[in-house]
């Protein structure tokens, strides 16, 4: 089925969403302060060597020197080291010990004979900085593509071990005759399981041109330099998002688009004529109400076309659908009322779980069916829906509690991660106490503080709800308390406080 691709474009944020009949099917979302580093590829250069911790401080141009341990570094460095190069490791592949550069982890030999102080070394980003920490490490070099992993200064070709043993050995024969006498090693990812040879001959073209451009980039920058950015969102929607089912990807930004289309020409032919400059006067996301969407996907519940809704709850744990009929009575009697209640959210359900990205354990509650017809359909249905998601997703049938159990690997941050934080109200729970429970909450530590304390007198400070309160209905338990303890109470209003917050000041 044909979709399209948006592209909204700023400096300080980019989106995409991916729309199929008009609907919005997937977001994605980059914020340009919140890029991490994570894949990008350096040409650092050794600032210290730390014997006794076997690992070195690397100077890549941050403000902070990054941290590389000796498992991560590459034998054939060492050959390097003392023959008076430096530099990267070299490429091709071949036998260990020659200087080929069939490259092992060497944790036995000591990193004070694989490098030195001022060597360039070529390196890869694998965690960001954290707070006073500085970046991790590794000289083992591997870039991803949409189907497959280039591991440039290796000779080893694997398959995801996600993908079921079954499948793996005839998947691994085959990527090995696509890629005799390239040079390199390669993994199959998992979303490769169904790909042709075409689309990962694509790929390993795009891996590859990547990978000479590293090593000129090498060639000609100074240590300290940025040899490759793992791409933008928008560059991944060409690598990881078109198909030969995109009708056209959308883009806003004239700048942007003559920069994708740049990066099309050079690593994806197939999609140039894709792409299309959005100049209309309207803004792109607005021509498919995608904001309304995104905020939509925001909310617990989904209202459905035919009156029944869902409730969807996302917990650190798992995710919950509830699926209710809400003021559907469209059908002659109950069991199709509820068949075509559960049928149409077997559809909407697998749109919300592309759309807001929940991964993990997810449980669906359907409405309890009666015919086992009735049941299978849904499954049926909900398992269609389910393998048009590009993500990898496993379904069972239903529990003897009627529930489905079904899994979404995670790929990201969900968008309610992503576009929200815990309230500070209710610390996420959702719910806050009553005006009237924080007054008996107040009243009981006024009485803690009475027993061990003998201040001239009590001063409560709290949100303009529970001072209210205290004022109208419970002046005369407060009242009460303040002669029971002989000392005064006051009170003082703070718009600022959250309605659970209070202090009890003794003066």
């Amino acid at each position: 089925m044909g979709h399209e691709i948006l592209i909204n474009w700023a400096p300080h944020e980019t989106r995409v969403a991916v729309v199929e009949q008009g609907a919005v099917q997937d977001v994605h979302i980059e914020r340009t302060l919140e890029r991490g580093l994570v894949g990008n590829i350096y040409l650092g250069k050794v600032s210290r060597v730390l014997p006794g911790m076997q690992s070195a401080f690397i100077d890549i141009g941050l403000d902070r020197a990054a941290f590389l341990h000796v498992a991560d570094l590459m034998p054939n460095i060492a050959a390097k080291h003392a023959s008076g190069r430096e530099g990267a490791a070299t490429d091709k592949p071949g036998k260990p010990g020659k200087g080929t550069g069939l490259l092992q982890p060497n944790p036995v030999l000591p990193i004070e004979k694989q490098i030195f102080e001022g060597q360039a070394l070529m390196v890869q980003v694998l965690k960001d900085p954290i707070g006073t920490k500085g970046a991790r490490l590794s000289a083992q070099i591997s870039i991803a593509g949409r189907l497959l992993v280039f591991l440039p200064q290796d000779a080893h070709v694997g398959v995801s071990q996600k993908i079921p043993a079954e499948q793996r050995e005839s998947l691994r024969k085959r990527l090995m005759q696509l890629t005799a006498d390239l040079g390199g090693g390669f993994i199959l990812r998992t979303n490769a399981e169904d790909a042709t040879d075409t689309e990962l001959a694509d790929d390993i073209a795009y891996l590859r041109k990547t990978w000479l451009r590293i090593k000129d980039s090498a060639q000609r920058l100074p240590a300290a330099s940025l040899l490759f950015q793992d791409l933008s969102l928008m560059q991944r929607v060409l690598r990881d998002m078109a198909s030969e089912h995109t009708q056209s990807i959308r883009i806003d930004s004239r700048e942007q688009f003559g920069e994708l289309q740049r990066f099309a020409q050079a690593f994806m032919p197939s999609t140039v004529g894709k792409l299309v400059l959005h100049t209309g006067e309207r803004p792109v996301f607005d021509l498919f109400n995608v904001d309304e969407e995104i905020v939509r996907a925001l909310n617990r519940r989904v209202d459905m076309k035919s009156g029944g809704y869902l409730i969807i709850d996302q917990t650190e744990a798992l995710t919950t659908v509830d699926v209710n009929t809400g003021g559907y009575v469209g059908a002659r009697n109950f069991d199709d009322t509820v068949f075509k209640t559960n049928l149409e959210a077997a559809q909407v359900i697998a749109r919300q779980l592309r759309l807001r990205n929940l991964g993990g354990i997810i449980i669906v509650d359907f409405i309890d069916m009666t015919r086992e017809d009735h049941r299978a359909a849904v499954l049926a249905e909900f398992g269609k829906q389910l393998a048009r998601d590009p993500v990898k997703t496993m379904a069972g049938g239903f529990s003897s509690l009627g529930l489905v159990e079904m899994t979404r690997k995670r790929t990201r941050e969900s968008l309610a991660h992503l576009l929200s934080e815990v309230c500070p109200a209710c610390a996420g729970r959702g719910q806050v106490k009553t005006a009237r429970s924080l007054c008996y909450d107040i009243l009981r530590e006024i009485l803690r503080e009475a027993r061990a304390f003998n201040p001239r007198e009590f001063r409560v400070i709290a949100s303009p709800k529970v001072v209210e309160l205290f004022l109208d209905e419970e002046g005369q338990h407060l009242a009460g308390l303040s002669d029971f303890i002989g000392k005064p109470i006051s009170l003082q209003s703070d718009a600022a406080m959250s309605p659970e917050q209070y202090d009890i000041v003794l003066l």
